[in-house]
């Protein structure tokens, strides 16, 4: 089973509030997903991230593959960083 990290769309129309998930790869967008690791609302300023560090830690060094989106929200977060430090530990 792939394993991937991004988004789910909340909120009204014109107004989206994303949480970020832990999802099956093959599960729709706004559909069935594992976990709840954080949430993203772009709307304010700045836009306000919160992220459970460990939980997305675990799942990335689990195989877990972030988005695109994910991944650049994670770089801004320091996570991916920690990442890469986690596995040189190992």
């Amino acid at each position: 089973m792939a394993v991937k990290i991004r988004l789910k769309r909340m909120g009204s129309k014109k107004a989206p509030f994303y949480r970020v998930v832990v999802a099956d790869s093959r599960a729709p967008r706004d559909g069935r997903f594992i976990e709840e690791i954080g949430t993203y609302n772009p709307l304010t300023q700045p836009a306000k991230v919160e992220i459970k560090e460990e939980k997305a830690l675990d799942w990335m060094l689990k195989g877990a593959k972030p988005s695109d989106t994910v991944r650049n929200l994670f770089s801004k977060a320091g996570l991916m960083e920690k990442l890469h430090n986690e596995k040189n530990s190992k």
